[in-house]
């Protein structure tokens, strides 16, 4: 099977990608089915499915009396993944993360993808835990992207934690990606250095990157001549969130330390509704994604949560 990897590298046109997130523990994987059903007239090159840390909450075990667990709120990643491959036959990319989990924990996840032959990853440091103020490793996990990288591409090599090792005759080794930050990752202390750390996740086995959202295409382009004249040569995925509510206005560019452009936030601010909000995030994301097609950018990569309707009406209204 050809990896998502080369798929991006080979490519003479630009293709279409989405995320999904794992269901909310207890419910049904039918919601996950009905958002990509929406999407796949679209002929999608990959689907990511996100993964997310375990968080400590308390439980009252009886009145008064409360014990602290640690529960994670959407599980499954892998279990998805593999489902969604089987119905759909489209190559699945389980985002693979240091938060919440230790080396061990990654190892046997590492192991379990392999018996499945789901061999394409995107490799992510993940949030920080609700209750931190910066970011923590789990004990005996690991603290940044880079060491994740080299975890993963130590057991490609047959290198297993502890000394031991493993058979890798025959074996496709796994294939990953990687996360990049047009407009700089929150916690680097310059782009300067943030693109040093993307560097070096692309030295240690990174095939490809998928960019966090933004909504000025031309910090976008700056970036990749920034990650081109720094020596980073692999393909470079644009990744869209469409606006489409009034809490987006300020919960998006809060949490992900993003910048709306001046033209965009003079629409918005004449907005009164949800649906004025949705209008103007779709027609900008229509933009968005002509503007990135007419520079020839090998991947239009969509974060749908709650976007599905959206994000089709934008492909149809980009492909007519």
């Amino acid at each position: 099977m050809v990896s998502v990897a080369n798929i991006l590298k080979n490519t003479k046109e630009t293709l279409f990608s989405f995320e999904v997130l794992p269901p909310l523990r207890g419910k049904s994987i039918e919601q996950i089915y009905k958002t990509i059903d929406q999407l796949m007239e679209f002929k999608p090159a990959f689907i990511e499915v996100t993964t997310h840390r375990s968080d400590y909450t308390y439980k009252e075990i009886q009145p008064g009396q409360y014990k602290r667990v640690e529960e994670r709120l959407r599980p499954g990643t892998v279990a998805i993944a593999y489902a969604i491959k089987q119905k759909y036959g489209v190559p699945v990319v389980p985002h693979v993360i240091c938060s919440g989990y230790s080396q061990q924990e990654t190892e046997y996840e590492l192991m379990d993808l392999s018996f499945l032959d789901m061999k394409d990853l995107l490799v992510l440091r993940g949030d920080k835990s609700k209750q931190d103020s910066k970011f923590i490793p789990k004990e005996g996990g690991l603290r940044y992207a880079s060491e994740l990288c080299e975890q993963v591409s130590r057991f490609n090599a047959g290198h297993l934690l502890y000394g031991e090792q493993r058979e890798v005759a025959d074996e496709r080794p796994f294939s990953f990606g990687v996360a990049g930050y047009p407009e700089k990752h929150e916690e680097a202390m310059n782009m300067a250095a943030d693109l040093r750390a993307l560097k070096r996740k692309v030295e240690l086995g990174a095939q490809y990157v998928v960019t966090q959202m933004f909504f000025d295409n031309n910090k976008y382009f700056r970036f990749v001549d920034r990650c081109r004249e720094a020596g980073i040569d692999v393909p470079i995925v644009p990744g869209l969130k469409p606006l489409g509510t009034l809490n987006h206005l300020t919960t998006l560019p809060r949490t992900f330390r993003i910048e709306f452009p001046d033209e965009l936030v003079e629409k918005l601010e004449e907005c009164k509704t949800n649906e004025d909000a949705k209008a103007v995030g779709t027609e900008w994301c229509i933009k968005q994604c002509r503007e990135l097609m007419e520079h020839n950018v090998p991947c239009l990569h969509f974060y749908t949560m709650n976007a599905a309707a959206q994000v089709a009406e934008i492909m149809r209204k980009v492909r007519s």
